[in-house]
């Protein structure tokens, strides 16, 4: 979109789009939430209810780096 709105001759370095992403990545979330009449829940709530969700492999990788890390703190 950026580079077909762009003018001709402009050079895009590939690299360079994370960055450029990255630098104005709430604004582009802005305008998608703008443009698609999102109302994303009140922060608190979402807070609130992201804290409660439980992960079924947590304990099992946290099984994994004590058995890992066990040997090496041993030696």
């Amino acid at each position: 979109l950026v580079i077909e709105h762009a003018d001709d001759g402009i050079v895009f370095p590939p690299e360079r789009w994370a960055a450029t992403f990255r630098s104005h990545a709430q604004l582009i979330l802005r305008e998608l939430r703008e443009y698609l009449a999102y109302s994303p829940p009140p922060l608190l709530q979402r807070l609130i209810e992201d804290a409660q969700k439980i992960h079924k492999q947590r304990s099992i990788l946290q099984e994994q780096l004590a058995t890992t890390i066990q040997p090496t703190a041993e030696a």
